[in-house]
């Protein structure tokens, strides 16, 4: 069964957009992250706590989606 995690994904331009990760676990979802952008650097990587979103995050293990728009917000649970 997958989760869903949040990545906080820097490149040489900046920040990117929120980035959605669907896999099993933490460690999981880093390799997809930066699989997915090998150029950049996985900052953070964390399970979303109370955050919602109405864009599509994916349903099966290693779907990597961007969300232009939305950025990076530590989850509540880790303040």
């Amino acid at each position: 069964m997958t989760k869903l995690f949040i990545a906080r994904v820097r490149g040489t331009g900046g920040e990117r957009p929120l980035v959605t990760v669907r896999a099993a676990a933490e460690g999981e979802a880093r390799l997809f992250v930066e699989a997915a952008y090998p150029e950049d650097e996985v900052v953070e990587i964390a399970e979303p706590g109370e955050w919602v979103s109405d864009s599509d995050t994916g349903t099966r293990n290693g779907d990597v989606r961007e969300h232009p728009g939305t950025a990076w917000q530590a989850p509540s649970s880790r303040a």
